[in-house]
């Protein structure tokens, strides 16, 4: 089977820099025909990304800049549209909990916590899909949002309330942004990842649970890039609001299989 080529494709990935999904979407992006700018809170880090797309004989820029806020972030798409000459796709990936805030039960939570597990899971995607939403639309060519999301959208989330909620959120904002803007080429998908075996989630994932995973595995980066590279992909471009499972059959298994 030949690898799927987005030959042509202007991408920005939010949270492309660090190591684990972001970098390895960008990757996959750059692998696959596309020019990427990749952003990051750490503006070093984006640029190691970047230099590593351009050794490899892809195209990409770096831009750093912090997605809690909204000046930062209309900057980062001014660039990326300057530096790629306009932009097709937007890919979210800032995420998570137990790097950011205690994985604790609901009645221990702080209220700062929650808002910063909401603001980093839910409120800058808005921030950043509004910002791309403007960019489609001057260009009349339409574009594709991809949000790595989290089975926990739909699924309990012990101990992550925070996260859970938030990533039930960005489903509903794919419908919706769908929704609004179809019929202008505008649509909106997620990856609902299951546990994926990156650095920074390999300090919450308990060994044992990998039993509990029907494939027998935790996913990887690559799993999670895969799914990333068709959602950006025409091959994809009948879907719009839906959900991608990414999670070796975790939400699928009965309680008693």
């Amino acid at each position: 089977m030949k690898p799927m080529r987005i030959d042509g494709t202007r991408a920005i990935v939010i949270g492309g820099g660090g190591e684990g999904i972001g970098r390895g979407i960008t990757r996959a992006y750059a692998a696959a025909g596309a020019s990427v700018a990749v952003t990051d809170l750490d503006p070093e880090r984006a640029n190691v990304a970047a230099a590593e797309v351009t050794a490899a004989g892809g195209t990409a820029c770096a831009i750093g800049g912090d997605v809690r806020s909204s000046d930062d972030v209309d900057a980062m798409f001014a660039r990326a549209v300057r530096e790629l000459g306009g932009l097709d796709v937007l890919v979210t990936v800032v995420g998570g909990q137990v790097a950011f805030v205690p994985a604790v039960r609901l009645h221990e939570m702080l209220d700062e916590d929650w808002d910063l597990v909401y603001e980093l899971n839910l409120r800058y995607v808005a921030r950043a899909a509004r910002a791309a939403i403007r960019t489609f639309l001057d260009q009349g060519n339409g574009g594709s949002i991809v949000s790595v999301g989290s089975v926990t959208g739909f699924m309990a989330a012990p101990r992550q309330a925070a996260y859970g909620a938030a990533k039930a959120g960005l489903l509903s904002l794919a419908k919706t942004v769908s929704t609004e803007y179809a019929s202008e080429g505008i649509r909106m998908n997620v990856i609902a990842a299951g546990a994926v075996a990156t650095a920074v989630a390999a300090s919450a994932q308990d060994p044992d649970a990998v039993d509990q995973i029907p494939v027998g595995r935790y996913g990887t980066v690559a799993d999670v890039a895969a799914a990333a590279l068709f959602l950006a992909s025409p091959a994809s471009s009948y879907m719009i609001g839906q959900r991608l499972v990414i999670d070796g059959g975790i939400s699928v298994r009965g309680p008693f299989s």
